[in-house]
């Protein structure tokens, strides 16, 4: 049997974005990501992608083009290429990605769907993944950052919104530190992903998710400049909110600080707080400057390489 390769690069901001679109539309054992320890231009990771040659191959070809359409129309990836190869190569074992056990903050420990590790601290919390998510949504800086200020400023009692839940794993790790969630997205396969995560992770009584977007961000389209957005349910800022987290591009961050402090809930015994990630140093100026001029200040701050997440309380 013949197979289709289908081939690209992509930025290290975009990478975990690939693999929660791909999670439905590719098996993870087809999937292999490298890293290049001498990236070419801005391209960090290299994606090869593999499906059998048959009658359905041109079908899956225009599905996945499309998924990641988005992203290759804002810069974030390369144009897909195709081969045609006679065989599947042997996907290459890496140790972290593949098993997958991963320690982060205090905490938390992400697995592998299949993992069959055991706990022996009844403070850990575990947080189970698609495998087919393992490499990205995990381990990815942003992420793991969101995770610790996550883990530092949730409470029990706290209601929180998870804009942009992409995998779904920050919408799990608040639930599991007692929040009630509510995780939206408006890209429907970040929705099912979302989904399929809380109730791998059985949070369905805690996390409502939903496709939808927090007020204006109604407005701008797909979270990654995609084509217009239709039928999205908008979330009115009402202050009802305790906690927000986003990790999501810096644009959106910009676009939407006023709403995000008319979203919390700030009384002058309560300062709700937002958690904002997914974007680099270079933007840290430009994200505080909106966020500070729409009322919050900075209360925490966490960094791994050029990768920063800020905490803002509202008073």
């Amino acid at each position: 049997m013949s197979w289709i390769e289908l081939n690209l690069d992509t930025t290290n901001e975009a990478v975990d974005w690939v693999c929660t679109l791909l999670a439905n539309a590719i098996a993870a054992e087809d999937m292999h990501i490298s890293e290049y320890r001498d990236p070419p231009a801005k391209w960090t990771f290299t994606i090869q992608m593999y499906l059998p040659e048959d009658t359905q191959i041109y079908q899956r070809i225009e599905t996945i083009a499309s998924i990641l359409k988005p992203l290759h129309r804002t810069g974030l990836t390369t144009e897909l290429q195709t081969f045609v190869v006679d065989r599947k190569p042997p996907k290459i074992e890496q140790n972290l990605e593949n098993s997958l056990i991963r320690h982060i903050g205090d905490r938390f420990v992400i697995l592998s769907a299949d993992s069959d590790y055991q706990t022996s601290n009844s403070q850990e919390i575990v947080l189970r993944l698609q495998n087919s998510l393992a490499f990205g949504s995990g381990l990815h800086p942003a992420t793991i950052l969101s995770l610790q200020l996550i883990e530092r400023y949730t409470q029990p009692s706290f209601y929180a919104l998870d804009l942009g839940s992409g995998s779904g794993i920050l919408s799990v790790a608040l639930a599991k530190l007692g929040a009630n969630v509510l995780a939206i997205d408006n890209d429907r396969i970040a929705v099912s992903a979302t989904q399929d995560a809380v109730e791998r992770n059985q949070v369905s009584s805690q996390v409502t998710v939903t496709e939808a977007s927090l007020g204006s961000a109604s407005q701008l389209g797909h979270w990654m400049g995609g084509d217009s957005i239709e039928s999205v349910t908008e979330i009115k800022a009402n202050g009802q909110f305790d906690l927000i987290v986003a990790n999501i591009f810096a644009r959106v961050h910009i676009s939407l600080a006023a709403e995000f402090y008319k979203a919390l809930r700030n009384t002058s015994t309560h300062s709700g707080i937002l958690i904002t990630a997914g974007y680099t140093n270079d933007r840290e100026e430009d994200v505080t400057s909106a966020m500070i001029e729409a009322g919050f200040r900075v209360c925490d701050r966490a960094q791994i390489d050029e990768w920063i997440a800020i905490a803002y309380h509202t008073f």
